[in-house]
């Protein structure tokens, strides 16, 4: 069974969803789970866009909002080095995130105006904005692709005093991997009160033209303290929730950052679900208790693939685990489109379904089946044939609709185990009726 996307009214009742998504990552410790509607109820998904002009995405976003989600993620919106005349396929370069001016928003994907025009449309739809910011660098001074490269003196506001000494990043060394060029990017010397107020005004920039997250570009290469002591500050005061891209694969690495007050990509669980567990070779048990998201959901921004990680082979079984499981998840624009049906009935199982804290209730290699506590069970299934078991659940003879569209409903016996069927490379999605 299937279900189309909510109503208008609802979806305007979740413009206020990433200020909520902190507020519980602020208050969330150790293993705590919220009470009362935020549990009863996921929060939906974000949209990353990439390379996509202003006009583009505000273009979409009626679509995007009827589709079910509560948010985009759009590219940063500084004058860059760089335009599409250097470019040699999607993500090759990638364009904006070598600034310039943060003081100008008139960038090679519009201009500051279109820009606001984007941010109302965008909340006119119930949808909230992620800008993103690059506060870690600014231009390379390399010649690149007929583009020349920028010198310190070519650089307003900034002076070569304002940047760490040109090095290579030695990715053994902690300190190195926070302060040295990374590929030959002038570092901003974070410990500067100039450059912590040059970037704070940046953060206010956005916040004037009326954003409501902000995803910290390349924040594994800014020392934590930098976002726990100052950043984080900033966005709270504007009314900003904030996301840091951490490129690692520890989750004890990723905690670090999220203990600074913000929340984080979670690329340990990224890296099990293409690594370990979502393809022909891959053991579904690694799922199990993997990535930032089993200790810290409230914290965890879950996704599939970006513009510098690919997807997994198995893609759509990986958004049907992400979009049914923990933390918030992203969607991303250049691998799935905006009326994707697949992701688009996912959406409705997520807006309307899975709420609760997740408890596995079997795995196997090929299998792994869990249940959103009192609202959702959840199959998944990485083998190329059907595969079934027998499973407990939080229901007492109670008849189960499956609303993946993907195999028929089941009743629950007395004692709450049921039979649950997965097609091949598939998923399942049951729920009370």
């Amino acid at each position: 069974m299937t279900r189309n996307a909510i109503p208008g009214e609802a979806r305007r009742s979740r413009r206020t969803v990433l200020k909520g998504i902190g507020a519980l990552g602020a208050a969330a410790v150790g293993t705590f789970v919220p009470s009362g509607p935020a549990s009863a109820v996921g929060s939906s998904a974000v949209y990353q866009y990439y390379h996509t002009d202003w006009s583009e995405i505000t273009a979409n976003l009626a679509t995007l909002a009827e589709q079910g989600y509560d948010a985009i993620q759009v590219p940063p919106a500084q004058r860059s080095r760089l335009d599409r005349s250097h470019q040699r396929g999607v993500t090759d370069p990638p364009l904006g995130y070598q600034p310039v001016d943060y003081t100008d928003f008139d960038s090679v994907f519009g201009t500051e105006a279109e820009y606001e025009t984007m941010v109302e449309t965008a909340h006119d739809h119930g949808l909230d904005v992620v800008a993103d910011a690059v506060i870690n660098h600014m231009a390379a001074n390399d010649d690149f692709r007929g583009a020349p490269g920028y010198t310190f003196a070519d650089l307003p506001y900034f002076s070569e005093r304002d940047f760490h000494p040109q090095d290579p990043i030695d990715y053994d060394d902690p300190e190195s991997v926070e302060d040295d060029w990374l590929v030959g990017l002038k570092d901003l010397k974070i410990e500067s009160s100039y450059v912590r107020g040059q970037l704070e005004n940046y953060v206010e920039k956005y916040a004037n033209l009326g954003v409501d997250g902000i995803r910290w570009d390349a924040a594994k290469h800014v020392p934590e303290s930098f976002f726990r002591d100052y950043a984080n500050q900033w966005a709270d005061d504007l009314g900003l929730w904030t996301v840091g891209e951490v490129l690692q694969g520890s989750v004890d690495y990723c905690q670090g950052y999220a203990d600074t007050g913000m929340s984080v990509t979670d690329y340990p669980l990224y890296y099990t679900m293409k690594e370990d567990a979502f393809h022909s070779g891959g053991d579904m048990r690694a799922l199990d208790g993997a990535g930032l998201v089993d200790q810290s959901p409230f914290r965890s921004l879950t996704f599939v693939s970006n513009h510098d990680s690919d997807p997994p082979e198995y893609e759509k079984l990986a958004y049907a685990y992400i979009l049914t499981y923990e933390g918030y998840p992203r969607v991303y624009s250049n691998r799935i489109g905006i009326t994707d049906g697949d992701v688009q009935n996912l959406l409705w199982i997520r807006n309307n379904l899975a709420g609760g804290s997740s408890k596995t209730r079997y795995v196997d290699r090929d299998l792994y089946v869990y249940e959103r506590t009192g609202n959702l069970l959840v199959g998944l299934n990485r083998s190329s044939s059907q595969r079934s078991a027998w499973v407990s659940t939080g229901w007492s003879s109670r008849t189960l609709n499956d609303y993946s569209g993907n195999a028929g409903n089941v009743s629950t016996a007395g004692d709450g185990r049921v039979q649950v069927s997965v097609p091949p490379t598939g998923w399942v999605c049951y729920a009370p009726e």
